[in-house]
């Protein structure tokens, strides 16, 4: 392709080619950017996707904690608390992990009734914040009780692994 030497001088050229051998096409960008939009797109799905696939098992992991509570399953209930764990419980008392276990072990309780409503997990990445309603009905010291909560907990996932690192359990407020 023959350039006129004063487009050249002024850095113009015609057609698609300029002096310095690079390659302007428009369709090519525009392919370009179009791969890339899928490829981000395409990523955001498959983070999408992730995030529901952990927040199932921390919805199954929280049926299974409650389960196991429920049911004196101290083995379990040990596998699902981090070590660092912290729980605060209805009257404000603060109990580490071995202070829940040690609570979740005692023979003069008997737990009927433990479950779980209005769970909503939310994901953010190597965290999950839970939140719902709870309700607790059982004998302890061979007297009736009955709890209806609200909780929060925190769950954390190192080495692949999920574990609950917070809890707080409180009764809400009835004018």
């Amino acid at each position: 392709m023959y350039i006129e030497p004063k487009l050249i001088q002024y850095g113009l050229s015609l057609g698609t080619c300029r002096p310095n051998g690079i390659v302007r096409n428009s369709s090519m960008l525009s392919l370009k950017l179009w791969a890339q939009v899928f490829a981000l797109l395409l990523l955001t799905c498959f983070a999408a996707a992730q995030d529901k696939s952990d927040a199932a098992t921390i919805r199954s992991l929280e049926l299974q904690w409650t389960d196991s509570y429920r049911q004196h399953k101290i083995d379990i209930l040990s596998s699902l608390l981090a070590d660092e764990f912290v729980i605060t419980v209805e009257d404000g008392n603060v109990y580490s992990k071995a202070g829940y276990i040690s609570h979740t072990a005692d023979s003069k309780v008997h737990v009927q009734t433990a479950e779980m409503s209005d769970l909503k997990v939310r994901m953010h990445g190597d965290t999950a914040i839970v939140t719902g309603a709870y309700h607790e009905k059982g004998e302890s010291e061979g007297k009736p009780y009955e709890y209806h909560d609200r909780f929060t907990d925190v769950w954390m996932k190192a080495a692949g692994k999920w574990h609950v690192v917070g809890s707080h359990y409180s009764v809400p407020f009835k004018p």
